[in-house]
């Protein structure tokens, strides 16, 4: 196993085990927000992110989701994950003048937004209960400290909410991604165009992502495991306890 396949494990393990209590809270936070799984990405490389998004009314859900993508980032390469019961529909946007790559290619268009939609019968239920995992690759990464995107949250009511604050202790913060500067090992590549490194690059970006859902799942059920057991040992002692008073 790849060091960096371990430590994505190693993330999914602390974010598994911070759904159980064991670490910092997170599973179901306030508003929307950019969650990367494994090693801080770098400028200059490639990280797959995921925007989790919680229902926040109670009598509407929620049916459509875009996150907007800043021009001056210029991410020409982006994949998403599929959402069962849902469409993702990326747009690009030409750009004013044309970016010359450290590979030597040039860029005339990147990635501007990606929107998610849900089909009928599909959409992240009423209430304040549930939530929704949107997965998808970006790269090469700019050389910026944070990304900034901000989200556009759409309900079954017509009404949308938009997370665009800046200031993280803003009443509608914007989701955030911080970046690690390039560490000059091989593994961060610099520029806007997608080569063929650069495409292997985002695929192993995307296989790391699957690592770690397979991981979660597998410790989420190993959780499950351990739960029943602990609560088949409450009632076993329970059961004892009345038997002696009994006695």
């Amino acid at each position: 196993m790849s060091k960096t396949r371990q430590i994505v494990r190693a993330g999914a393990v602390a974010a598994v085990l911070a759904a159980f209590g064991f670490a910092s809270p997170g599973v179901a936070s306030a508003h929307v927000t950019a969650q990367i799984y494994g090693a801080q990405p770098q400028q200059g490389g490639y990280t797959a992110i995921t925007l989790r998004v919680p229902n926040e009314d109670d009598k509407a859900g929620t049916d459509k989701l875009t996150v907007h993508i800043d021009k001056e980032y210029a991410l020409a390469s982006v994949r998403t994950k599929p959402v069962p019961g849902w469409t993702a529909e990326i747009t690009r946007s030409k750009l004013d003048k044309p970016i010359t790559t450290s590979h030597g290619a040039e860029v005339t268009e990147v990635v501007t937004s990606i929107t998610w939609t849900a089909e009928k019968g599909s959409e992240i239920p009423a209430g304040e209960e549930s939530y929704q995992e949107f997965s998808f690759t970006a790269g090469p990464l700019p050389e910026v400290d944070r990304l900034i995107l901000p989200a556009d949250q759409h309900y079954t009511n017509g009404t949308t909410v938009s997370w665009a604050d800046e200031d993280p202790e803003g009443e509608k913060p914007a989701p955030v991604v911080e970046l690690a500067p390039a560490s000059g090992d091989g593994h961060s590549h610099g520029g806007g165009a997608a080569t063929a490194h650069d495409d292997a690059d985002a695929k192993a970006a995307e296989s790391e992502q699957d690592s770690v859902d397979t991981t979660a799942r597998w410790l989420g059920g190993v959780g499950l495991a351990v739960g029943a057991l602990g609560a088949g040992a409450g009632i076993g002692a329970v059961l004892r306890s009345r038997k002696k008073v009994s006695s």
